[in-house]
């Protein structure tokens, strides 16, 4: 590898660790949480805007993840990848700063105050972050985020709240991702490259699938399990993942 390569790695290794050495308590007491709701046929969901919804996504449906975590996934605000036209990343920056939008969002999903929701966001300080995370609590379901305190705590909250999103949530995963995100610098070049908050999230939206999984089966409850169909069992696979929906389809129906 590059110097460069070893460099950026090197990096994301040590914040890795540094989650892994500081953040096992938080990432178990969220865990707790999702076990608590899925535990109970309730929902645990996920939500971010940008870079992260990514880890949102991950959480459900994909291999290794289980029934009980629901992504809310947001074309508008995840379309900044297309920069020109329909959706752009310009209508993106514009429409996260709008206050009032995330609790829109939230009108199309029908919420019990037995559920978790699961907050992903590096700055914690955007409008349609807060409207999700005040809704929620409002509601009476238990919050958790997953965001940079490097970054937040002192970054000034754009939500007329005041508040930043560690400061309203029950649990707060703190990722340790600098303000600037990005790590690598190089000499000659005014900005640093290599980010790796997304990163260091979606393994942190892992690791809480994962904690959640092992708090059912020591419960005694069995979570249905996304399991890879590309493989020698692809029909069994695919038998196993339609149970996964129509247990999913299940709680859903009951709401």
């Amino acid at each position: 590898m590059t110097a460069i390569t070893n460099r950026y790695f090197d990096n994301l290794i040590e914040r890795l660790t540094t989650v892994r050495d500081t953040q096992a308590d938080a990432i178990d007491r969220a865990a707790s949480a999702c076990a608590d709701s899925i535990g109970k046929d309730k929902l645990a969901f996920t939500f971010g805007t940008g870079h992260g919804a990514l880890p949102a996504i991950e959480t459900f449906p994909r291999t290794g993840t289980i029934v009980g975590f629901r992504p809310i996934v947001e074309s508008t605000m995840i379309s900044f990848h297309r920069v020109w036209g329909d959706m752009g990343s310009r209508q993106y920056r514009f429409i996260h700063a709008v206050e009032g939008y995330g609790k829109a969002i939230l009108r199309s999903h029908q919420l019990d105050p037995e559920d978790t929701m699961v907050l992903f966001s590096h700055s914690g300080v955007n409008a349609v972050i807060l409207d999700i995370a005040l809704e929620a609590k409002e509601r009476g379901m238990t919050l958790v985020a997953v965001t940079s305190l490097p970054h937040s705590s002192v970054t000034k909250s754009r939500h007329s709240s005041g508040k930043r999103l560690f400061e309203v949530a029950d649990i707060v995963v703190d990722t340790g991702v600098p303000l600037a995100d990005a790590a690598i610098r190089i000499d000659g070049l005014d900005f640093p490259v290599g980010a790796n908050s997304t990163s260091i999230t979606i393994a942190i939206a892992h690791a809480i699938v994962s904690a959640t999984a092992e708090k059912l089966v020591q419960r005694g409850i069995q979570p249905f399990v996304m399991v890879n169909p590309n493989t020698a069992g692809k029909e069994a696979a695919n038998v196993q993942n339609d149970k996964n929906y129509d247990e999913l389809w299940r709680r859903l129906k009951a709401r």
